[in-house]
């Protein structure tokens, strides 16, 4: 345990790129106090309305402000089981700040919380380029840096959402596996349990991918009896049976009355329609007001396709959405650069699911990046700790390009995978020599101060707005 502690420690040689991370993710985070201060630092009675109805970034979840005011296991407890209960002490905090200053400090607890994960992200990232996979120095800051540069991972450090909090433990899994790996150790019981707890209690299906580390690091040991089910089956069993009992312990009660509630008020708009109605009789029709009444139509629910059925889980499928352009403009094209129209719009309100870009070099740099992306899977085709990273894409795109799972905004999930691709592209840095080595340097650079001021501009441009 001390040692999993000790990875959390600044060594020397990392502290300024760890001040310019800090300072990047302060300014960030800046960005979106300034943005809500005004609507969401007064307190209030009632808080779900205010930061479900007033927040605006794109498709994030304005969730944890709420539970930080007001706490409530009001996380859908299936996918994110300890998420709630990870922010009882920021909730509680913010309590004390409230009875100290006046206001509701949520957007400022909240921020703390995204800044110290990101900032934990990027050094997590930057020691598996620095250690693991021996990069210098420059290129280990450069590719950190062209991760970070990606427009849904620069969203996910600024929003108050679970998107960052899970990137830190996915990189924080690959890190230690890596090094378990590299120093010919495998992965014991304790620590799967404490990164499966980590990671699933932040997002469930996250959780199969410390299974997946586990695996790659253990090899065959992995499916001896003892392992299987200490390290695999006995706390997946746990999580799942956790998360029945929290929706029965606190939700379904709370849910319940909700669902009471609203069944009042429309039985209530109901009565009042009748009632109009009636005296609308009673009082005869009014000739000037009389028009050929036309059925209203019905509302189309344009931001899914047909799922593959109706079920608890599968009713969240997508088999009709195109799949070819759901990867161009937003897999491998939003969740990188920014679209300028419809910016930052939510799917679930406004924004088509295919946008695309206005211009031809957008998918330029798209198609540049996929490729390096390629290149380096094939250049570190005999990595185990690669192998292991893609295994973590390959899952997620089984999900949602397969399956279908949150195809409509699958930008949104890029944290949980596109990680990936600069790991990949540093194993072709790895491979090359020579002039090919420096232009191949060059075109990183090039990339990253492209994507971090064309999404750094529109995200400004927005949050200002």
């Amino acid at each position: 345990m001390e040692q999993l502690l000790h990875i959390f420690r600044i060594r020397r040689d990392e502290r300024r790129i760890a001040w310019a991370a800090l300072l990047f993710f302060v300014l960030l985070n800046a960005l979106t106090v300034i943005r809500y201060y005004d609507v969401f630092s007064p307190i209030q009675e009632h808080y779900w309305n205010l930061f479900v109805g007033r927040f605006r970034v794109s498709g994030f979840d304005p969730i944890t402000y709420y539970v930080v005011s007001e706490w409530e296991a009001r996380y859908n407890v299936y996918r994110h089981p300890l998420l709630a209960f990870m922010m009882y002490l920021p909730y509680a905090v913010n309590q004390g700040l409230m009875f100290l200053t006046g206001i509701n400090c949520a957007q400022f607890v909240v921020a703390a919380l995204t800044v110290t994960a990101s900032f934990y992200a990027f050094l997590f990232l930057y020691r598996i380029f620095r250690e693991l996979m021996e990069l210098p120095k420059a290129d280990s800051v450069v590719l950190t840096a062209f991760l970070f540069s990606f427009a849904f991972v620069m969203l996910a450090t600024m929003v108050p959402d679970h998107f960052v909090l899970s990137l830190s433990a996915l990189l924080l899994t690959l890190y230690v596996s890596g090094r378990l790996m590299k120093q010919g150790r495998p992965m014991k019981v304790w620590h799967t349990l404490v990164l499966f707890i980590l990671t699933a209690g932040i997002s469930l299906n996250n959780g199969v991918k410390v299974f997946l580390s586990a695996l790659f690091t253990n090899g065959r040991s992995f499916w001896r009896p003892r392992f299987l089910f200490l390290a695999v089956a006995l706390p997946a069993l746990l999580m799942w049976g956790f998360s029945r009992f929290e929706y029965r312990a606190f939700v379904w009660q709370n849910e319940q009355a909700r669902h009471a509630a609203k069944a009042r008020k429309k039985a209530e708009q109901r009565r009042r329609e009748i009632a109009m109605a009636e005296a609308a009789k009673l009082k005869g029709p009014d000739p000037a007001k009389q028009t050929t009444a036309k059925p209203a139509p019905k509302k189309r629910r344009i931001w899914q396709g047909a799922p593959i059925s109706n079920g608890e889980f599968m009713r969240w499928t997508d088999i009709t959405t195109d799949r070819w352009a759901s990867a161009v403009e937003n897999l491998f094209g939003e969740s990188i650069q920014l679209h300028s129209d419809y910016l930052l719009q939510d799917v679930l309100r406004s924004r088509p699911i295919i946008v695309r870009y206005r211009h031809w070099w957008n998918y330029g740099v798209e198609a540049v990046i996929v490729v390096l992306f390629l290149c380096g899977i094939w250049s570190g085709r005999r990595s185990r700790l690669l192998w292991m990273s893609v295994s973590f894409f390959l899952m997620d795109m089984a999900l949602h390009m397969g399956l279908g799972f949150g195809i409509n905004e699958v930008y949104i999930m890029a944290p949980h995978w596109i990680y990936v691709v600069p790991i990949a592209i540093g194993f072709l840095l790895k491979r090359f020599r020579g002039r090919a080595l420096a232009v191949l340097r060059g075109l990183l650079v090039l990339l990253t101060v492209y994507l971090l001021t064309y999404n750094g501009w529109l995200i400004t441009t927005y949050m200002l707005g």
